[in-house]
C-alpha cells in the first residue's frame, strides 16, 4: 500500500485520548475535529527536568531519499513500545514542497503522523496565519507610503517581500503599485513562500505571545533614505500582526500510527531558514514526557546545524542524543551510482559514498561534542556486505550503527534504534555541548567557521553588496546575533553538484540581510532562492479527491 492508504487505513484515536496519555486535561484542549486540538502555552511551564531531548537529523540528502521523517516518528513509537514516556515535536509541511516535487512530509510507511491529509494540507491554518501577518505588514508598509511617507521610507530599499505558502517562479520578482495614483506607488517587490518568510522564523523561536510581539515589532522592512532601519513597530504594525497570530502560537496536538502523542507545529525551511519546529511545541513535549524525538531539517550542516547553533540558543535547550539516518542507497549515489542502477550490490560506489556520512557524524561528535547514532533505514536491496561496511566505518568513529526498518514495520522495526538511544542518554553525556561558533565574533568570522569546521571548505568569497551589507549590520549592531546560512541541500558546498564530502571548495556569499524579529543574519550563497518554482511534473498532477472526499495522490 502506499503512504496515504496506509494512512487511511488505520483507525485513529480521538485526541482527548492521546491527550490524556500525554498527561494533558480535556478542558485544555480547543478541539479542531476529532483528531487535532490546539494546545495552551502554559502547558510548557511544566516542571520536568528529566526529560531527555533526541534529535534526528541525516546525511547530505540525494534523490534516493533518506526517510529522517519517518526515523523519527518510527523511533518514538519504538519507545513507546519500550514503556517510555515519549512524544514527538515535528514541523508542519509546506503546499509548496506537497504539490511540487518532495510530496507530503508526515513520515512514510507505518511511522507516520496523522490525520495525514489535513497535516500535509491546510491542517489548523496556522500557515495561513504566519501568510496573513507577513501580509498585513507589507499592506501597512506600502500604505504608509501612499499616504505621505512621513518615515521617509527609500521604495528603493524596502527588504520585505509579500509571500504564499506555494511554489511560484512567477512571483519571485514583480512591479507592483501600478494604474495610477489612486492604486499606490509603482515598485519593485517580489513573494518569498510562507516557510521562508521572517515571520514564520519569528513565531518558531517565540517563547510566549509577549515574545512574539516584541519579535515581530523588531522586524525590518526596509530603509529611509539616510539608511536608517525601518520596523514593524515603527509602522505600528505588532499588535495587529500579534492579533492574527495568537492561535497559530500555540502548538498542535495529533497522534502517531502507534498512539504516540505528536505536537506538528511551525515548519520553516532548512536550506532557507533555520529548519526546525516551534520552540514552544518543543518545550511543550519536554515538558510532558520522558523522551523528546524532534528532527531539523536536510541533512545535518543544514538543520542541525541551526537547531543547535539558533534554536538551542534562545531556547536554553541541548539534545541527549543525536541520530544520524543514511541508506545505503543514498550513500552509493554520493559514490557516483545513478539512481536506477541503486539495487546493486556496489562495495565501491559505497565506500566512495560513505565519506559523507562520516563527515556528518564527525562533526555532532567532535565539533557540537554530543553522543551520536546511525541509524541505517533499511531497504531489501541492502547486502549483508554492504551493511557491515557501513557499521565497519562508523565504528572506527567510535559510534554504533543501528538497522531501521520502522517504514515497513513500525515500531517493532526501530526497537535496536530505541535501545540504542536509551543507552545514550542513561550512559554517555552530553555536558560538552558547544557551539560552532562564539557569538562575539564578527559576522564574517562565524561564516568562515561554520564553512571550515561544518562544510570543511576551504574560503568564503563575498560579492560586493555582501560586503557592503555586512558592514552595514555591523555598523547597526547586529553582528553579534547567530548566522543562519541558506545553501543548497544536496551538497557540503554550495554547489549542487559536488557530492560526497568535497574540500578545498570556496563558498561565495552573495548576498546578506537582517531577520531582526527571529533574531538572526541570513547569509544568502550560490544561487539559494527564497522562492521554489515547481518541476516540470509536479506532484499536484496527481493529487485527486474522490466523490467521497478520499483523497489520494499525497504520498
Amino acid at each position: 500500500m502506499t503512504d496515504i492508504e496506509i494512512a487511511q487505513s488505520c483507525e485513529m484515536k480521538p485526541i482527548k485520548e492521546i491527550a490524556a496519555r500525554a498527561g494533558i486535561r480535556e478542558d485544555d484542549l480547543e478541539y479542531y475535529g476529532r483528531y487535532k486540538a490546539k494546545l495552551p502555552l502554559s502547558l510548557m511551564d511544566r516542571e520536568n527536568p528529566d526529560n531527555k531531548l533526541i534529535l534526528v537529523t541525516a546525511m547530505t540528502p540525494t534523490p534516493a531519499g533518506e526517510g529522517k521523517t519517518t526515523t523519527t516518528i518510527g523511533l518514538a513509537d519504538a519507545l513507546q513500545a519500550m514503556g517510555k514516556s515519549v512524544s514527538v515535536a515535528l514541523r508542519e509541511p509546506s503546499l509548496g514542497p506537497v504539490f511540487g516535487i518532495k510530496g507530503g512530509a508526515a513520515g512514510g510507511g507505518y511511522a507516520q503522523v496523522v490525520p495525514m491529509e489535513d497535516i500535509n494540507l491546510h491542517f489548523t491554518g496556522d500557515f495561513h496565519a504566519i501568510g496573513a501577518a507577513n501580509n498585513l505588514l507589507a499592506a501597512m508598509l506600502d500604505n504608509h507610503i501612499h499616504h505621505g511617507n512621513t518615515l521617509g521610507i527609500d521604495t528603493r530599499k524596502i527588504t520585505w517581500k509579500r509571500c504564499v505558502d506555494m511554489n511560484d517562479r512567477q512571483l519571485r520578482f514583480v512591479v507592483d503599485g501600478l494604474g495610477g495614483k489612486i492604486n499606490g506607488v509603482p515598485r519593485e517587490d517580489g513573494y518569498d513562500i510562507t516557510v521562508a518568510s521572517e515571520v514564520m522564523a519569528v513565531l518558531c523561536l517565540s517563547s510566549s505571545i509577549d515574545d512574539l510581539k516584541e519579535r515581530l515589532s523588531r522586524i525590518i522592512v526596509g530603509y529611509t533614505f539616510d539608511d536608517r532601519p525601518v520596523t514593524a513597530g515603527d509602522l505600528k504594525a505588532a499588535g495587529a500582526m500579534t492579533a492574527l497570530l495568537k492561535d497559530a502560537l500555540k502548538p498542535n496536538l495529533v497522534q502517531t500510527l502507534e498512539g504516540t502523542p505528536a505536537f506538528v507545529h511551525g515548519g520553516p525551511f532548512a536550506n532557507i531558514a533555520h529548519g526546525c519546529n516551534s520552540v514552544i511545541a518543543t518545550k511543550t513535549s519536554q515538558a510532558l514526557s520522558e523522551y523528546t524525538v524532534t528532527e531539523a531539517g536536510f541533512g545535518a550542516d543544514l538543520g542541525a546545524e541551526k537547531f543547535l547553533d539558533i534554536k538551542c540558543r534562545y531556547a536554553g535547550m541541548r539534545p541527549d542524543a543525536v541520530v544520524v539516518v543514511a541508506t545505503v542507497r543514498a550513500l552509493k549515489m554520493h559514490g557516483g551510482v545513478d539512481k536506477k542502477d541503486l539495487n546493486t550490490e556496489n562495495i565501491e560506489a559505497l565506500s566512495k559514498g560513505l565519506p559523507n556520512l562520516l563527515r556528518h557524524v564527525d562533526n555532532i561528535k567532535n565539533v557540537y561534542h554530543l553522543p551520536c547514532v546511525v541509524a541505517l533505514n533499511k531497504f531489501p536491496t541492502d547486502t549483508d556486505r554492504e551493511v557491515e561496511l557501513v557499521i565497519e566505518e562508523c565504528r572506527s568513529l567510535k559510534v554504533n550503527t543501528v538497522l531501521s526498518d520502522v517504514w515497513a514495520k513500525g515500531s517493532d522495526g526501530g526497537v535496536e534504534m530505541a535501545r540504542e538511544v536509551v543507552r545514550l542518554c542513561e550512559e554517555e553525556s552530553s555536558e560538552n555541548f558547544s557551539f560552532s561558533y562564539d557569538l562575539e565574533s564578527s559576522i564574517e568570522e562565524k561564516i568562515e567557521a561554520v564553512v571550515k569546521k561544518i562544510y570543511r571548505g576551504a574560503s568564503v568569497a563575498y560579492s560586493k553588496n555582501a560586503k557592503k551589507e555586512i558592514e552595514k549590520l555591523t555598523s547597526l549592531g547586529y553582528d553579534k546575533l547567530p548566522i543562519c546560512i541558506a545553501k543548497t541541500q544536496y551538497s557540503f558546498s554550495d554547489d549542487p553538484s559536488l557530492l560526497c564530502a568535497p574540500e578545498g571548495f570556496e563558498v561565495t556569499v552573495r548576498n546578506v540581510k537582517i531577520s531582526a524579529g527571529a533574531g538572526f543574519v541570513v547569509i544568502l550563497t550560490g544561487d539559494i532562492m527564497t522562492m521554489p518554482g515547481l518541476p516540470k511534473s509536479p506532484a499536484a498532477e496527481r493529487i485527486d479527491v474522490d466523490s467521497h472526499g478520499v483523497i489520494s495522490g499525497l504520498f
